[in-house]
């Protein structure tokens, strides 16, 4: 099993969501959050005062999957979330040791 986290654009996120919802991943957690990476911020300027948003919102999505839906989960943020902009966000995969589904105490690939 793996865990795969996006970070993505939020005006992504409902193409994210529909893409995988299309491939068959339902489950998954989504949370509004705030960073950065290579691209440090946005500088702007408001009526003659520049200044920087340093933490720039992003939507963090969270899945466990089997591990070989991998490779078809990844394809599909990449091709839903990409702008070809810097600030299209990241995807993350570890590795998950074990899942117990608490309503019926299900674990392993069974409680996906």
């Amino acid at each position: 099993m793996k865990r795969v986290i996006a970070i993505i654009r939020q005006e992504k996120f409902e193409d994210v969501k529909s893409a995988l919802v299309d491939i068959g991943c339902e489950g998954m957690t989504v949370n509004e959050v705030k960073g950065r990476g290579k691209q440090l911020g946005l500088k702007e300027s408001y009526r003659g005062s520049n200044y920087c948003i340093d933490l720039i919102p992003k939507t963090r999505v969270e899945l466990v999957i089997k591990e070989e839906n991998l490779e078809k989960v990844i394809e599909t943020i990449e091709n839903s979330a990409r702008t070809g902009e810097i600030g299209d966000g990241k995807i993350f995969v570890s590795p998950v040791e074990d899942v117990v589904r608490i309503r019926t105490g299900e674990s392993g690939r069974d409680a996906i």
